[in-house]
């Protein structure tokens, strides 16, 4: 199978969330992924193990909670990692939020659930995958979110992130293997200068940028905003290392290009030390792990626009706080 042929099967699994019957998504669940594949999800959904368990512990009670769940996707690419084919889009879940779901209550309106999802792909079946969910976004909406926010100088914005200015993150067909190239290697450029004392990533981002990032954190326009966030980031951390470093304890799953588009993904990605309060937590001393996913578009010779989700509820199990348990204690008060 080729890149092409299996994004082919990758749009006709998306476009079958453009109905909200659950039985046409679930059918084509079924035909996407290999029976027994891996598929991980962020908290609390963790490792399942085959589709049926997809359906049934993921997408039947979303689809219970959420009336008419439809699902749309803004950026949709493909590409090789370590000779491995790789799938990967994000976008939202929407639907009318009528039921509880995982504890949060639901708000009897429409709402969106934001998601990222790759797929490791073998004789034109998602044999590995793994999905992010932006769940902390969805619990602000509803107004049920427990902790402060993020680190930065002043708070992001929270709220609906929308898809490329460019409206051309849809990639169904082969790009220029050229562009595609040059794409990856500035992202990887990138990477390597975060969490460097002169924030030499400068150079590599447009002074317009968008960085959206997850809910935790917030989205910021522009580099002195974006560093407004990043650089508290990484100081409430004795050691702040990404999975692209060669002494990095993590690794990335996949990191790929297509065109002037690039994703990443590591479960976990960052491994860092907690010495600084982060997100309403005191300092642990303690080695901690952070599951994260991301998407650049590249402008020329710049990075523009970076879409970001991160396993916020597993990262915070790790500080010794249970979001989820928080809600539910709340809601038997």
């Amino acid at each position: 199978m080729t890149i092409k042929n299996n994004k082919a099967l990758l749009q006709q699994y998306c476009n079958a969330y453009r109905t909200s019957e659950f039985d046409v998504a679930a059918a084509a669940a079924r035909k996407f992924f290999l029976p027994d594949a891996v598929i991980e999800i962020v908290h609390p959904f963790n490792k399942q193990v085959g589709s049926d368990a997809f359906i049934n512990d993921f997408l039947k009670p979303l689809s219970h909670s959420f009336e008419n769940l439809r699902r749309s996707e803004y950026i949709a690419m493909g590409g090789e990692f370590e000779g491995a084919q790789w799938l990967a889009c994000t976008g939202y879940y929407n639907g009318n939020f009528i039921d509880s779901w995982i504890g949060i209550n639901p708000t009897g309106a429409l709402a969106y659930l934001r998601f990222a999802e790759f797929h490791l792909m073998k004789e034109g079946k998602a044999v590995k995958s793994y999905i992010f969910l932006d769940i902390p976004a969805l619990m602000m909406a509803a107004g049920v979110w427990p902790l402060k926010q993020t680190v930065a100088k002043h708070a992001g914005y929270v709220g609906y992130i929308p898809g490329p200015a460019t409206l051309d993150g849809l990639i169904w067909n082969q790009s220029n293997p050229e562009s595609s190239h040059k794409t990856l290697q500035l992202t990887e450029k990138m990477l390597r200068n975060l969490a460097t004392v002169d924030e030499a990533w400068r150079v590599d981002w447009h002074d317009d940028m968008t960085w959206y990032g997850p809910a935790v954190f917030g989205a910021f326009q522009g580099k002195e905003e974006f560093a407004g966030f990043q650089t508290p980031f990484e100081n409430t951390f004795s050691e702040w290392i990404s999975a692209i470093m060669p002494d990095s304890v993590t690794n990335h799953f996949t990191r790929m290009a297509d065109g002037e588009y690039s994703c990443l993904g590591g479960w976990p990605s960052l491994n860092m030390i907690q010495v600084k309060p982060f997100l309403g937590q005191e300092p642990t001393d303690k080695r901690v792990f952070m599951r994260v996913c991301d998407f650049w578009r590249r402008d020329g010779d710049l990075l523009v626009e970076n879409w970001v989700i991160v396993d916020a509820l597993h990262f915070l199990l790790q500080l010794d706080c249970d979001v989820l348990k928080m809600l539910s204690d709340e809601n038997t008060m």
